[in-house]
C-alpha cells in the first residue's frame, strides 16, 4: 500500500509542473538552443594581453601599461554562471488576495519555481525574506535538495513582523553579496523610501523586479461604513467606502504605487515585471526569460 501523499510533496509537484511548462515554452521558443535562465547577461573581466592593431583604445588597461613593458588590453569573459539571489517581500501587506491566491501565495510560488529551475540548471540560489527586518536568509546553493529545503522553508515561514521596509531589506541584501549577482526582486512596493536603495541595486547587479498587485488594491468593493484593518499597523478604521472621495483617494494610491516603481526602473534601465494575483503570470516569466536568454545569445 502507497504511503498518502504529503501537503509538502503535492506543493512540490505543482511548482514541478509549472516549472517544466516554463522551461518548455523558453525552449520552444528558441527552436531547441535552450540556455540556462540563469546566465548572466554581462561580461567579466578575464585577463589582459598585448595591445594588437584595431584595439580599441578604451580597452587598454593604463595600470598594468603604466609598468613599462608594453600596452595591454583587457579581455572578458561572458558570465556563464552567476549567484542568484531571491530578495522577497513577506510584509503584511502581501497578505491582500483571495484565498489561497494571496500577493505572499502566488510570490511563494514564483520562489519555488525558480528555486527547481535552478536546481535543473546547477545554477547557486539562495534567498533572503524580508518585511522591516531579516525574515529568513538562505545562502546560494545547488542542487536539488537545496531547492526543496529553500521551498520548505519558504512556505513554513511565519513572518515576525508585518511592517514594510523594501530599501532596509535591500541593504541587507547589498551587505551579504560580495560579487556580482542576478537578483529578483519581489514585492508590492508598498512603501515610499527605497529609491536610493534600489538604485544601488541596479547599478551593481543584474535586476529583476517583480511588483505583485492584487485587483482590491484598484477597486475596492462599495460597501458603505465598514472597519477597514491594516494588515500592517495592526489598526482597524471605520471608513465609508462607498464615497467617491475614498474611492478616488483608494485608486490613485494604487496608480500612484504601480508608476514610481516602473518609472525607477525605465530610468536604470531595469526588467520589470508587473504581475496580478488572478492572472497565470507564467507567460510573464516566459517572456522574461526569453527577452534575457536572446540577449545573452547575442553575447
Amino acid at each position: 500500500m502507497n504511503a498518502p501523499t504529503t501537503p509538502f510533496q503535492l506543493l512540490v509537484r505543482k511548482l514541478q509542473q509549472l516549472e517544466i511548462r516554463m522551461l518548455k515554452a523558453v525552449d520552444a521558443q528558441l527552436q531547441g538552443n535552450f540556455r540556462s535562465v540563469f546566465k548572466g547577461t554581462g561580461l567579466e573581466f578575464d585577463d589582459v594581453r598585448l595591445y594588437q592593431y584595431g584595439d580599441e583604445v578604451r580597452a587598454i588597461d593604463w595600470a598594468v601599461s603604466s609598468k613599462g613593458h608594453g600596452t595591454f588590453i583587457k579581455t572578458y569573459k561572458e558570465e556563464r554562471e552567476q549567484q542568484v539571489l531571491l530578495l522577497f517581500d513577506v510584509s503584511g501587506s502581501q497578505q491582500v488576495g483571495a484565498q489561497g491566491r494571496s500577493k505572499l501565495d502566488v510570490g511563494r510560488e514564483i520562489c519555488g519555481i525558480l528555486a527547481l529551475a535552478a536546481a535543473r540548471q546547477d545554477a547557486q540560489l539562495g534567498i533572503l525574506a524580508f518585511s522591516d527586518q531579516k525574515e529568513l536568509y538562505l545562502p546560494p546553493g545547488k542542487g536539488i535538495r537545496h531547492a526543496y529545503a529553500l521551498i520548505k522553508r519558504l512556505y513554513d515561514l511565519e513572518p515576525k513582523s508585518r511592517q514594510t521596509a523594501v530599501g532596509a531589506g535591500i541593504k541587507q541584501a547589498l551587505g551579504l553579496l560580495k560579487r556580482r549577482s542576478i537578483i529578483l526582486l519581489i514585492s508590492d512596493f508598498i512603501d515610499s523610501t527605497y529609491e536610493r536603495e534600489l538604485t544601488m541595486l541596479a547599478q551593481k547587479h543584474d535586476l529583476v523586479v517583480v511588483q505583485l498587485l492584487d485587483q482590491r488594491e484598484r477597486e475596492f468593493p462599495p460597501l458603505g461604513i465598514v472597519p477597514l484593518y491594516d494588515q500592517e499597523s495592526g489598526r482597524t478604521i471605520w471608513t465609508n467606502t462607498s464615497s467617491s472621495a475614498f474611492r478616488a483617494r483608494y485608486r490613485a494610491t494604487y496608480e500612484q504605487n504601480r508608476s514610481q516603481i516602473s518609472h525607477i526602473c525605465r530610468r536604470h534601465r531595469t526588467e520589470y515585471l508587473s504581475i496580478a494575483t488572478n492572472a497565470d503570470y507564467m507567460p510573464q516569466l516566459i517572456r522574461l526569460f526569453r527577452r534575457r536568454n536572446l540577449r545573452a545569445g547575442r553575447g
